[in-house]
């Protein structure tokens, strides 16, 4: 079952599961699309069905439409609106929350988890956004070293944000338990994870131990 959820600083859809495990994903997009995207739709719908109280929702720059670069300020305020999501869904589980997005969605969330230790219980950081294609000097890296938060890595093997290589070197400079699952024939969009939700979860509960 789906229902809105719609206040002042979150923007999105609860998908209920029908026997809850107690735990909760929140899934938010990448600077190009929103929370309706086909890679966030599948993903939550087979969350729920495993038992996961899931969130797919919108960042607050998408309040606006906007489509243009991303700006500092605008950046805060996103990862204002991903800790207003965790804390609206908080009370509504006993147990872990895991927060998660695709690309500038995962990147916002992990920043936010460096910020806010303890705000999450782990990260699913689909399509990390590494660096941007063709410039792989230009790592975006720098909080890495402040993220203690249990970090899952999902990542296409043809991502020109990142090779696997390159993010596997990237992820030591984390000081908290990571997981990486790399995905054949998958590029920035990362497609063919839409059918590889299971394969996630377990990623995701080796993550958590």
């Amino acid at each position: 079952m789906e229902s809105p959820l719609d206040t002042d600083h979150v923007r999105g859809t609860l998908h209920h599961p029908k026997s809850s495990n107690g735990e909760a994903i929140l899934l938010t997009h990448g600077a190009g699309s929103n929370a309706n995207s086909p890679l966030l739709t599948a993903l939550a719908g087979d969350f729920a069905a495993a038992g996961y109280l899931v969130l797919r929702y919108d960042l607050p720059f998408r309040f606006g439409a906007s489509k243009g670069p991303l700006n500092e300020a605008a950046q805060a305020r996103d990862r204002a609106g991903i800790r207003a999501a965790i804390e609206a869904v908080r009370p509504m589980i006993p147990g872990r929350i895991i927060a998660g997005g695709h690309s500038y969605g995962g990147r916002q969330t992990a920043m936010t988890a460096a910020e806010n230790p303890g705000i999450a219980d782990a990260l699913l950081l689909l399509s990390y956004p590494l660096h941007p294609p063709e410039k792989p000097q230009q790592l975006r890296t720098a909080f890495f070293p402040d993220l203690r938060t249990p970090s899952l890595f999902v990542h296409g093997v043809r991502d020109p944000f990142g090779t696997v290589d390159e993010l596997t070197a990237a992820m030591r400079l984390i000081p908290a338990r990571t997981e990486l699952l790399s995905i054949e024939r998958a590029a920035h969009d990362l497609k063919p994870a839409a059918k590889r939700s299971g394969d996630i979860l377990e990623a995701l509960k080796k993550l958590l131990g």
